[in-house]
């Protein structure tokens, strides 16, 4: 067997033990001699890889919806794409959700994922009221903000390595409508993208898509996109059809020249400075979902996401010195996402600290990961962090100089031997 990261590098040999009973799942831990969770395949990286894998979705059933308080219990193998389909017709949506809903339940909690609402709502561990832990002796435990409260800061961001997450219970968020009341902000350069982005610090969602290729003066152009659900209109819910990329295509169709012109047609799409519209729920928050399999568009060798935040005043010097380099790389993105995040929680491992995350999307190719080497020296010069669930290759010293709490973590794995159990090929490159 061959199960993938999404980003489809590295690719290594695997055998997967299905996940349906905690009785098979406890003897299984006493069989093999280390193994790591595999929720749906989404994370970029190698943070769900191992030889040995416990696949999660088989376990997926639906435990309890307390519909007047919007509390959802559900098993780790739940994905949110069926969450919305219980909870958007009812009336409910995630308080948070990342930028796609095909990943598992326990998946969001492992990465503690966050979206275009985290300067509101921060990560997805506000939103979990609890969940259960199978820890390596098969003792399960519950974890809360104050039940066995560091087990919860631990596991929430802690990339599967604290043990197996069974089930969780979940807050949920009250709307009235599937609509959004979108603006988008054109802007010429970094500095309007900043002022774009203070100047709407209260929209409850933002995020804005940037052109990474772009130099001189228009260094930092952007789309800033903000919204927030309507209050009149229906929660009826129909997901679209979804496109499909049949085939891995082939690598040189990525180039310096198809993603500039790319960028260039994308930002031109939008004409006037500030402009309003409605959308719907799914083009707003998972476009990228209405592809299938749109990984294949970087060709065999795969891809990788960099994702990085840097502190708050030290964002505009630092992303105006990275996006030039990767100008000058000529190896720019398509899908670049630039975000304002609040203050970062007390998770060990989670990666949002306040100030702006820039996510990129680079194939694998020659020259690639020196590129990236220069951008960690970037990352580290301006105090900033790289995101675990996005990763596939930064150094354990890159690494841990942005996790001030990373020995805190260490430690917790080694006195309960979740080291000797839990591990990934990411754990092992950054020893966590």
């Amino acid at each position: 067997m061959n199960l993938m990261s999404w980003g489809m590098y590295p690719k290594i040999d695997n055998e997967a033990f299905p996940f349906t009973e905690k009785k098979a799942l406890r003897n299984h831990l006493k069989e093999v001699d280390e193994c790591i969770a595999y929720g749906n395949g989404r994370s970029y990286g190698d943070s769900a890889l191992n030889r040995h894998l416990v696949t999660t979705r088989p376990h997926h059933c639906f435990l309890n919806f307390d519909e007047q308080r919007g509390i959802l219990h559900v098993e780790c193998g739940v994905l949110l794409r069926e969450i919305l389909d219980v909870i958007v017709p009812r009336g409910w949506f995630l308080k948070v959700t990342p930028g796609t809903k095909l990943i598992t339940i326990g998946g969001a909690i492992a990465s503690d994922v966050h979206g275009k609402n985290h300067h509101i709502e921060g990560c997805f561990s506000e939103s979990v009221l609890e969940f259960t832990l199978m820890l390596p002796s098969g003792k399960i435990i519950t974890c809360s903000h104050t039940k066995n409260k560091k087990y919860f800061y631990a596991t929430c961001g802690g990339m599967g390595l604290t043990g197996i997450i069974l089930d969780a219970k979940i807050v949920l968020k009250k709307i009235a409508s599937t609509t959004i009341e979108q603006t988008i902000v054109k802007t010429a350069n970094l500095q309007e993208t900043f002022e774009a982005f203070e100047h709407h610090h209260e929209a409850a969602y933002s995020v804005a898509w940037i052109d990474c290729l772009a130099q001189g003066k228009h260094l930092g152009r952007s789309l800033l996109m903000c919204g927030d659900f309507s209050t009149t209109g229906s929660t009826h819910y129909q997901p679209k059809k979804h496109l499909n990329i049949p085939f891995t295509l082939p690598s040189f169709l990525l180039n310096p020249w198809s993603v500039k012109a790319f960028n260039r047609l994308y930002y031109n799409r939008v004409s006037q400075r500030i402009s309003t519209q409605e959308v719907d729920m799914e083009s707003f928050f998972y476009p990228l979902d209405a592809i299938e399999n749109w990984n294949r568009i970087y060709g065999k060798a795969g891809f990788t996401q960099y994702q990085f935040v840097l502190p708050k005043d030290q964002s505009y010097d630092g992303l105006h010195a990275i996006l030039h380099t990767i100008a000058a790389s000529t190896k720019g993105s398509f899908l670049a996402v630039l975000k304002l995040y609040a203050k970062a929680n007390k998770n060990y491992l989670s990666f949002p600290m306040e100030g702006y995350s820039l996510a990129l999307d680079f194939k694998i190719e020659p020259g690639l990961f020196e590129l990236l080497d220069t951008l960690d020296a970037l990352v580290l010069k301006y105090g900033g962090r790289i995101y675990l669930s996005k990763d596939v290759r930064v150094s354990k010293a890159v690494f841990e100089q942005g996790y001030e709490q990373i020995e805190r973590f260490r430690a917790l794995r080694k006195e309960q031997k979740m080291n000797t159990k839990f591990n990934s090929l990411q754990s092992k490159r950054l020893e966590l």
